[in-house]
């Protein structure tokens, strides 16, 4: 990635948009008209290779969908004081601004252009030539998988207000409808199945590169279990809690966490690279800080002074206090040292908690609770709870034990508080400050669509 090129990408029409310039770094990436056209062998290979370029895209940057994500759910302050929007707007504004790409709307800008390029490798693999059925096979099973990351990105972030799904349309066409969030996240769990069929049908490697953050997971058939991970997570969303722990058992969970710690981390990243034209992770940007309810709430070890181990591991003390528009904080993360820094897309410890859910949700309270001390003792370090717990009581549990686990990787807190209808129970810090529950629709789109001003 040393080159960068201007590719003239023509945008979903879900977009509101007649197209753009965007800038991506070079892979030797064939123009959209030469894919969708004539498609060659090498050109589809660098195609399905870039979509981990599009599906990472606004990840890991100050304004990004791990930093504003978690503002919303009180995990981080972003305290720019160039900006006040960071503040101004996302803890105190009586709405989420429709206008900025800047403050959410790159939450669908960013993951529609990636699925667009997706529908136009997956067109062009239907007709290239020099490229054997199982191959095939392989690059749809990738692609479709990454169509469903990019519309988890929309759906997390618009929740109510739904999305488009319909989006393989050549642009002039009338625009597809907006779905409710339900039916955005069952076509999510569609993709992933027909994911699944495909990289079963596939062959014994991927015929183009994967990332360094899929070490492990680099081959279909070990691809599917990461597959079969997210399929849980999005399973989990939609209630289906039978699918959930059927999926987690295909997925790449492994309980073997007391014995090898390492097994926590096990699983599927966004890799960054500081390269020219590479994207470098910025969540250890100097203006992040961590919001002060995280070590305050953080229960302590057995000796009663050492906070949860995972406190331990994500917080440090920052090289002094920031103060900004009435909030302050003197802790800043941790667990993103490096430019180059991985970020988690869906690890072990989550699919752990993730199974802990479906057991409570089953009425199998005690193989809940036996996935929750698994957490509590080999992550937090922290006494198992040796009580019965009411399913209530469980539930909250779990909800605290994925605010640690998951600090700051992905929005899940304020993802998780929403699912329980527990957005009015995190800490409002100024006289003023709200919880917002969603981001509008771009007001590009609802233009679009005859709608907004």
């Amino acid at each position: 990635m040393k080159k960068t090129t201007k590719v003239a990408l023509a945008l979903c029409a879900t977009l509101g948009l007649g197209g753009c310039d965007l800038e991506v770094p070079d892979l030797n990436r064939p123009s959209v008209e030469s894919l969708e056209e004539t498609p060659t062998r090498s050109g589809v290979m660098a195609a399905a290779t870039g979509l981990l370029v599009d599906t990472r895209t606004g990840m890991a940057t100050q304004n990004g969908y791990v930093a504003l994500l978690g503002v919303l759910g009180r995990e981080a302050y972003v305290m720019d004081t160039a900006d006040p929007r960071y503040i101004s707007e996302m803890l105190a504004g009586s709405g989420l601004d429709p206008g900025s790409p800047a403050f959410g709307g790159s939450f669908w800008t960013n993951p529609y252009a990636s699925i667009r390029d997706a529908n136009t490798l997956l067109n062009a693999v239907d007709k290239v030539t020099g490229v054997t059925d199982a191959e095939k096979e392989a690059i749809r099973g990738f692609a479709k998988t990454i169509q469903a990351l990019d519309f988890l990105v929309v759906i997390n972030t618009r929740d109510t207000n739904g999305a488009p799904i319909d989006v393989n349309r050549k642009l002039g066409e009338p625009l597809p409808p907006i779905e409710s969030k339900e039916k955005v996240l069952e076509h999510i769990a569609g993709l992933l199945d027909q994911a699944r069929a495909h990289l079963l049908a596939a062959g014994d490697t991927f015929p183009f590169p994967l990332s360094s953050g899929f070490e492990g997971f680099g081959k279909p058939d070990t691809f599917i279990k990461f597959n079969r991970a997210v399929k849980a997570r999005v399973d989990v969303y939609r209630k289906d809690w039978p699918q959930a722990l059927t999926d987690l058992n295909d997925s790449f969970i492994d309980d073997g966490i007391a014995a090898d710690p390492k097994l926590l981390d096990l699983g599927v990243y966004h890799a960054f690279g500081t390269g020219s034209g590479d994207t470098q992770n910025q969540l250890n940007d100097a203006d992040i800080f961590v919001h002060p309810s995280i070590a305050a709430g953080a229960e302590k070890q057995a000796d009663g002074t050492t906070p949860d181990a995972r406190v331990g591991r994500k917080v440090k003390k920052a090289k002094e206090v920031r103060r900004w528009q009435g909030v302050e904080s003197d802790q800043v993360f941790a667990h993103y040292p490096e430019a180059v820094s991985k970020l988690p897309i869906i690890r072990n410890e989550e699919l752990i908690l993730l199974r802990a859910e479906a057991y409570i949700q089953s009425d199998k309270l005690p193989e809940a609770l036996a996935d929750i001390n698994l957490i509590r003792v080999n992550s937090g370090k922290l006494a198992p709870i040796t009580e019965e717990l009411s399913k209530d009581l469980l539930v909250a549990e779990l909800l605290k034990q994925r605010r640690y686990s998951l600090l700051f990787e992905g929005g899940h807190r304020w993802i998780d508080m929403r699912r329980y209808g527990k957005l009015t129970e995190l800490p409002l810090d100024v006289s003023g400050h709200r919880v917002h529950t969603e981001f509008p629709i771009p007001i590009g789109e609802t233009k679009a669509r005859g709608g907004g001003n």
